[in-house]
């Protein structure tokens, strides 16, 4: 149906009356369709609640190109029956038809893709380049300039590489890069959906399918276009290279990604304590692990350092937090009474477990003029940190002592420091 126009027979059809008339008829019906759009547009923005504006994300968009095509039928129709031979009508309507199968496929990509927001914005200019093309394509423009980049050859490699076929390889990976990356998107909504699988598992899945889809589909949508493939042993040595010299950071990152993804030794929601951060794990990547502290600021954490120093997970099979609180009283104190009262202070906060691991309140140790008690307790929401319990139960034994009148032990001097000099005030 869209075969270029063959323009050695427009002199002939130009030098008859009737076809002017037929000129006119098809801009009469091209603008009483975009009179008619435009109309429905102004009273949908004015009225957001009727039927045109609900309509409006996926059938106005035919609206124009339909209402055109159903006129110049129309127009046709009557053209006939008065002795003309349709010409430009012919011409109209399948670029009517392109205009409106171009918009519903660009519509369509831009709901698959509800998260780009540059797609939603640049949705009517992306239809008119394809539609311009067609246009071109139409009139017989485009198979000029394809033929002038066909002649056009760079020497890359032991074949000669034409411009044309550069594009259409470059459309090509465009066209399959955004059909992968759908199906990825697809495929991770499932895997999103499986309660079988831990978060983890899905991660790795979900980032090891989208790379062997984008990868493969490369491949083979260069492989369409006749480009060799032994090309890229040169980049890929290129890029082994550049990895062993200059990437080995990046490339050790990825690489401890997916262990950890593949061990499970970390994962979402875990508490952890990692180069001095003490937090929850918000997200993991192929690079970095983002740990979210108590106060909200998060801390990206390379992959390699979670795999080279030591982490404290703090619920890797428990999400119960076990507190330990050392504590000093003086040697002739009554250590009875102060573990009572240690365990009194621990078992009157909310947020210490009663039942489950209970407080507990031992002496661990003499030392000089002073005994070692320690106290212990669990948090049944270690994500919320021990530092305020902590210093709630702190100042509990601090009053409860002081009432008891029960001594803490002295601070100790520092006996390493020299004395001050003879004679000084």
């Amino acid at each position: 149906m869209l075969t270029p126009i063959d323009f050695s027979i427009f002199e002939t059809v130009l030098q008859s009356t009737i076809t002017w008339i037929e000129v006119l008829a098809v801009i009469a019906c091209v603008g009483v369709a975009w009179l008619f759009d435009r109309k429905l547009e102004v009273r949908s923005r004015a009225a957001a609640a009727d039927s045109y504006a609900r309509l409006h994300g996926g059938v106005a968009r035919l609206l124009f190109p339909l209402t055109a095509i159903a006129l110049l039928l129309l127009a046709r129709f009557i053209y006939r029956r008065a002795g003309g031979v349709p010409f430009f009508i012919d011409i109209a309507m399948p670029l009517l038809i392109a205009l409106a199968v171009i918009r519903m496929l660009v519509y369509g990509v831009r709901r698959l893709f509800a998260a780009q927001a540059w797609l939603k914005t640049s949705e009517r200019a992306i239809s008119f380049s394809i539609w311009t093309l067609v246009v071109l394509y139409f009139i017989g423009v485009l198979p000029e300039i394809w033929g002038e980049l066909d002649t056009v050859v760079l020497p890359i490699g032991r074949t000669p590489v034409s411009l044309l076929t550069i594009s259409k390889g470059l459309l090509a990976i465009i066209v399959t890069v955004v059909v992968t990356l759908y199906l990825s998107g697809v495929i991770e909504g499932r895997l999103r959906k499986a309660t079988s699988l831990d978060t983890s598992t899905q991660a790795l899945l979900s980032k090891f399918i989208r790379a062997a889809l984008l990868g493969v589909g490369v491949l083979v949508a260069l492989q369409s276009i006749g480009f060799d493939l032994t090309l890229l042993t040169v980049f890929g040595g290129a890029l082994g290279v550049g990895i062993g010299l200059g990437l080995q950071k990046l490339a050790a990152n990825y690489i401890a990604g997916f262990t950890i993804l593949i061990d499970k030794s970390i994962r979402l929601g875990d508490i952890i304590t990692v180069d001095g951060r003490y937090g929850t794990v918000a997200r993991v990547t192929n690079r970095y692990v983002v740990v979210r502290s108590i106060d909200g600021v998060e801390a990206i954490v390379p992959n390699e350092t979670l795999v080279t120093t030591t982490v404290l997970n703090h619920s890797r099979n428990s999400r119960i937090l076990r507190v330990t609180l050392p504590l000093q009283v003086a040697a002739n104190a009554d250590v009875e009474q102060a573990l009572e009262l240690m365990l009194a202070a621990a078992r009157g906060e909310p947020r210490v477990l009663q039942d489950v691991n209970p407080p507990a309140a031992t002496l661990t140790g003499f030392v000089d003029g002073a005994i070692n008690l320690e106290l212990a307790f669990s948090l049944r929401d270690p994500e919320m940190g021990p530092g305020p319990v902590r210093s709630e139960i702190n100042r509990q034994i601090l009053s409860s002592f002081r009432a008891a009148g029960l001594e803490m032990a002295p601070l100790r001097r520092d006996l390493g420091r020299a004395p001050p000099p003879a004679g000084s005030a």
